[in-house]
Order: structure tokens, then C-alpha cells, then sequence
């Protein structure tokens, strides 16, 4: 009975997301006011369906109900509870519902939050919400229906994939599709104001707030997933440039580019069409990695479908909005006003420039990743574009850009001093200069350029402490009003600086985890040692364990670094009976932001195994800057100007002059 209720609460959302597509839109038409009403009352009906339609499919996966086909595919009576919950976006049918949850979740959030938006404007926003919402929605009723019987029902299920079976997966999927889905909404303002015509600064301080929440969640959701390839993997990498990590790439910085250019055209009415085409094409690149992990063009340990027919029902929704997008967008292009100019040399320019590279590197991912596909499709020839092309393409075109980050906040808008922004950041570029010669003093071995990267690490990292202090005039004036005005420092610049902070500490992990890392891959036997660095590993035994549906094999090591114990790292291999699969679990210890990393191999007949073992230097800083990174998007959010519906303050009423 569960299942056909999530049925019927899937069809009555379809419904309702067509209602949302045309009452507000002929509303907006008319300029009725009760009709434009209307989108926000079905939008929250819309959430609700989802919502009880979700829950549904999470109370059969809970359940074990293998008269559902999907639970039976992906479920088993005796995985654990939370394995049983995330195995309902753990596959196709429940992560496309997950994915119209999340679209849902958004539309009924512009509809509650949105007050302070202009009727039309919120019309054409849920009505092409609606439209996205009503397409996918049809996807899912008609080739990923996830309520699906199967009679007689099976004893048992085929279990998740061992992969998934990871906590990991409860929190990666939900945060990207927040971040992929989130950019829906950008997508919908941008074609709701091409629709109208109206574009300017206010439009632009209503689409930051949702961008840059997309944005938060898209980065903490990359960077989960990229933790969980490092360690449940077994490879110990923390990028491999998989086509489905490129997939979430792109729409990254996409988005990035949108929040820096929709910042100018608040500022300053400026790079309209900048911002526009980067809302359609951040969406489309959401669009575009959806074809791409579900329409089995590609293989991947991230890929959830092979299904060419379900390949082409997505291409033609992906073709229908982006061509749609794009088209709109070509036939009001030239409607859209210049704006405010300015000077090369100034704020807004050092953001075309941070545009134009971010917009190239998304361009040579995106060849990277598109190319041995269509050679495939043409000429039948199978290609691999691997690691050497993304890191020189993709790395030549950053540098420039992380290294101009310092300078961007510190320019003046409309005409900067970039003489006077190099003398405030002398003190940033001299430490940077001492850091990467202490690096390389202390350093043995490892590339001639990484105590560069260390210095350009900490740069950004002193450069955006630079931006805070300049606001301050710490130094200038005195200690009490250089706190008073640390506390009036806007959220935003906050955020910014945090931000920026954080991609300098990215960089500081990627620099040192990638240069400076050991590995020994080595046969062992019980009693035998690996010694990496300053550690020592010994091999202490193989046990035998079993887990609520695996049994593992379990290599203990005992760790000393010179001569002191620290404690014990065990990795394992584990063998899930119902798939027939193995998984290889690392052993990790942290120390510091360092990692000691072990990874299983095969067992020799002799009673030796394979092992290899790696010390990753500063690695954790990787994930740690990401997170950084979001913690600034997240603070620039609470800042009372960009959240949605803040209400304005009121004027000041005028003391009335008594006449004379």
C-alpha cells in the first residue's frame, strides 16, 4: 500500500507542477495578481507530494519490502539502518526522486521567502521551476518509476553496492544535488527576466543569496566525494579526473564565475550578459552532468545508470532547456544595456579576468571530458584523456587566477591603483617569499616548483588577512577604532576574505600532499616492518572478522615513530556475499593534518600480502580549505543584505516644520 501511495503522490506532483508552470506564468501574462499568487500556494502542494512521496520510498527501503523492485535491487534485510536509508538515493530511480525533492525544496522556498521579489518576477521564477520540475517528474513516472512491484517477491535483496555502503554516501549525494539543483533557481531568474526584459542591479542582489547557497552546498558536496574516493577507494588519491568528478567540476565553476560576476552588476550595473549566460550555462552544466552519469555514455565507479533509453529521454530534457536557455537568451541579448563602465585597472576588471579564466578552464575540462566521447560516437575509436592533459590545462590557466586573487578585493571599483594594492600586499608577498625558502631549505627532495606553491599558498592565504586588516587600518589608526571597525566590516567582505583564505589552504594541502608524499609498495609476512619517514610499521597479524552483511580480512599494523608507540592502523578487504564483491578499506591515521595511509593487497600463497603504505603530508588541509571555503560562502550569507526577504529598513520619518 506504501508504494502505490508514493504512486499516486508522484502523478498528483506532475499535476501540480504543470498547474505551477501555467497559472503564474498566464497570470504574469495578464497582470492578474491572484493567478501570479496562485504559483506560491502549488509550489509548497508541490513539496509536499515530493516530500510524502520520498518518505515513502525511504519507509520501504527501512521496511526491506522486496515486493518493490528497486528495494530489492539495491537493499538487504541485513545492512545496517543507515545503509538502508541511504540506499534510497543510492541508485538511479531514488536519486532521480532525490533530485526532484531537493528542486522542490527550492521552489517552495522562493515561494515562502520571496516576498520581497516582484510579482511577475516570482511568477516566471516558479512557473519555469515548475516547468524543470514537471519534465523530470515525467522522466521518473515513465522509465524510473521507483514504486514498481515484483511478484512473488525474492527472500532476500541484491544489496547496495559495496562501494556505496559507506557513510560517506548519506552525506555526499544530498549536498551535490543541493548544489547541482540549487542552480536551478539561478537558471530560472535568468530566464524569468529575459522574459520580461528587466535585468539590473536589484535582479542581480536577488540572485545572489540562491546562487551562493548552491555554491556553499556544491563545494562541500565535491569535497565529500572527493574524501570518499580517497579512502573508500583504496586508491589514496584525492583527484583522478573521473568524467563524473569533472561532472560536478564544471557547474563549480561555472557558479563561481556567476557569484563574482553578479557582484559587479549589483555594484555597478555592469557585465549583464555575463551574468545571464553564466546562470544558463552553470544549470546547463548541472543538466549535462545528470545526461552523463545516468544515460550509460560513460563508465565510472560513480555512474548509476547504463540505460540508453533512459539516456535519451534525459538528452532531450537537457537539449530542451539548455537550447531553450540559450535561444531566449540570443534573441534579448541585444536588448541588454552596457551598464557602468569602468577602467581595466579596477575591482570590476579584475573580475572579467577572473570570468574569463574560470570560464576557459570550465572550457578545457569540458573538451577533456566531451572528446573521447564523440570520437567514440564518430568514428568508433575509444581514446583515454587523462591526468597530464587536465593538470597542465587546467592548472596553467589557474595559477594566474590564484595568484591575482589577492589583488582583486583591494582594487577601488570603476578605476583601481594596482601600484598601491602591490605596496599593501608587500608585506604578504615577503613572508610568502620567506615561506617558500624555509620550505625549501627544510624540504628533501620532491619538485623544484613546490616550495612556489607554498609561497603562492600562503600569499593568498596572508593576502586575504590583507583585505580585513586594510578595512581595519590596523597599523594606521589606534587599536579601539581599529576594533570598532572590525566590527563594522560588512559579513560579506567576511565571507570574501574567508573564502579566499580557504583556497590558499587548499592549495597549501594539494601542494605538500602531491610533493612531498612516500609510498613503499611491499610484500610482508607477520612480524615484518615498513619503514616511511620517521615511522615504522609492523606487521602484527591477519584476522578474520565479520560485519552485519561482510566478512573482512583484516591486516593490524603497530605504528612507532622513532622509537615511540603510536597506536595501531588496520586495513582491511571485505567480501559482501550477496553481490559476490570485494571492497578495500584503508587504514588512516591522522596526525596533525598529516595522514598515514595503508592500503591491502593480495594475499601470497607463501602467507605474505602485498601492502602499500603512504604518508601524505598536510593532505587533510585539501578538504579542510574546501571547507574554508563554504564556511566563507556561508558567512557571506548571513549578511543581512543578501538574505532573501530581509526586510528593508524604514525610512526615517522627516520632523514636520510647524508653518510659520
Amino acid at each position: 500500500m506504501i508504494a502505490e501511495l508514493g504512486q499516486y503522490a508522484l502523478a498528483l506532483a506532475f499535476v501540480l507542477a504543470l498547474l505551477q508552470v501555467i497559472l503564474p506564468a498566464w497570470g504574469a501574462r495578464r497582470g492578474d495578481p491572484v493567478l501570479m499568487g496562485t504559483g506560491s500556494y502549488i509550489a509548497v502542494g508541490f513539496l509536499g507530494f515530493i516530500t510524502f512521496a520520498f518518505g515513502a520510498l525511504v519507509q520501504l527501503y527501512v521496511t526491506s519490502d522486496f515486493t518493490v523492485i528497486n528495494v530489492v535491487e539495491n537493499s538487504h534485510s541485513r545492512m545496517p539502518l543507515i545503509y538502508k536509508i541511504t540506499s534510497t538515493w543510492g541508485n538511479h530511480e531514488g536519486s532521480m526522486l532525490l533530485w526532484v525533492f531537493v528542486l522542490a525544496a527550492f521552489g517552495a522556498c522562493v515561494a515562502v521567502f520571496g516576498g520581497n521579489l516582484p510579482d511577475r518576477l516570482k511568477a516566471h521564477v516558479l512557473a519555469v521551476q515548475g516547468l524543470i520540475g514537471a519534465a523530470f517528474l515525467s522522466f521518473i513516472l515513465f522509465t524510473s518509476n521507483p514504486f514498481l512491484r515484483m511478484m512473488p517477491p525474492p527472500a532476500e535483496g541484491r544489496d547496495l553496492n559495496p562501494i556505496l555502503q559507506d557513510p560517506g554516501l548519506a552525506i555526499h549525494p544530498p549536498l551535490l544535488y543541493l548544489g547541482y539543483v540549487g542552480l536551478s533557481i539561478s537558471f530560472a531568474f535568468a530566464i524569468a527576466a529575459l522574459i520580461e526584459g528587466r535585468i539590473d542591479a536589484a535582479w542581480a542582489r536577488w540572485v545572489r543569496p540562491w546562487t551562493l547557497a548552491a555554491w556553499v552546498f556544491l563545494t562541500l558536496g565535491i569535497a565529500m566525494g572527493s574524501y570518499w574516493a580517497y579512502y573508500e577507494l583504496g586508491w589514496g588519491g584525492w583527484w583522478f579526473w573521473d568524467p563524473v568528478e569533472n561532472a560536478s567540476l564544471m557547474p563549480w565553476l561555472a557558479a563561481t564565475a556567476l557569484l563574482h560576476s553578479a557582484v559587479v552588476m549589483e555594484k555597478r550595473d555592469a557585465l549583464k550578459v555575463w551574468t545571464i549566460l553564466l546562470a544558463i550555462l552553470a544549470f546547463s552544466l548541472s543538466l549535462m552532468g545528470t545526461f552523463l552519469v545516468r544515460s550509460g555514455v560513460l563508465t565510472s565507479v560513480h555512474a548509476f545508470a547504463t540505460d540508453p533509453a533512459r539516456g535519451v529521454f534525459i538528452l532531450a530534457i537537457l537539449t530542451f532547456f539548455i537550447a531553450g536557455g540559450f535561444t531566449l537568451f540570443a534573441l534579448r541579448a541585444s536588448e541588454l544595456k552596457q551598464g557602468g563602465l569602468f577602467a581595466p585597472v579596477s575591482r570590476e576588471g579584475a573580475l572579467v579576468m577572473n570570468n574569463l579564466f574560470l570560464t576557459a578552464a570550465t572550457a578545457a575540462v569540458l573538451v577533456g571530458t566531451l572528446y573521447p566521447l564523440a570520437l567514440e560516437a564518430v568514428t568508433g575509436a575509444k581514446i583515454t584523456v587523462g591526468p597530464p592533459y587536465f593538470n597542465l590545462t587546467f592548472g596553467g590557466l589557474m595559477l594566474p587566477l590564484v595568484f591575482a586573487i589577492p589583488f582583486g578585493p583591494l582594487l577601488a571599483w570603476k578605476r583601481g591603483d594596482l601600484l598601491g594594492v602591490a605596496q599593501r600586499l608587500m608585506l604578504a608577498a615577503g613572508l610568502a617569499v620567506v615561506a617558500a625558502v624555509v620550505t625549501a631549505a627544510a624540504s628533501d627532495g620532491g619538485p623544484v616548483a613546490a616550495p612556489l606553491g607554498v609561497g603562492l599558498a600562503v600569499f593568498i592565504m596572508l593576502g586575504a588577512l590583507t583585505d580585513i586588516m586594510e578595512r581595519a587600518g590596523l597599523g594606521r589608526v589606534r587599536a579601539k577604532v581599529a576594533l570598532a571597525r572590525l566590527a563594522g566590516v560588512p559579513r560579506s567582505a567576511y565571507g570574501t576574505a574567508v573564502a579566499h583564505f580557504g583556497v590558499g589552504v587548499c592549495l597549501l594541502g594539494i601542494v605538500c600532499g602531491t610533493a612531498w608524499s612516500y609510498e613503499k609498495i611491499v610484500s610482508v609476512k607477520p612480524g615484518d616492518h615498513i619503514t616511511i619517514g620517521t615511522r615504522d610499521l609492523t606487521f602484527e597479524r591477519l584476522e578474520n572478522r565479520t560485519g552485519p552483511n561482510f566478512s573482512a580480512r583484516t591486516a593490524v599494523f603497530s605504528i612507532r615513530n622513532n622509537g615511540a608507540p603510536e597506536g595501531v592502523i588496520e586495513a582491511s578487504r571485505r567480501m559482501f556475499s550477496a553481490r559476490q564483491m570485494a571492497t578495500t578499506e584503508a587504514g588512516i591515521r591522522t596526525f596533525g593534518f598529516s595522514q598515514l595511509y595503508v592500503s591491502m593487497g593480495e594475499e601470497m600463497p607463501d602467507g605474505g600480502m602485498s601492502v602499500r603504505a603512504t604518508y601524505k603530508p598536510n593532505v587533510t588541509l585539501i578538504w579542510l580549505g574546501a571547507v574554508v571555503m563554504a564556511l566563507g560562502g556561508a558567512l557571506s550569507l548571513a549578511d543581512r543584505r543578501l538574505r532573501v526577504g530581509a526586510p528593508k529598513p524604514a525610512r526615517r520619518r522627516a520632523t514636520p516644520v510647524p508653518a510659520e
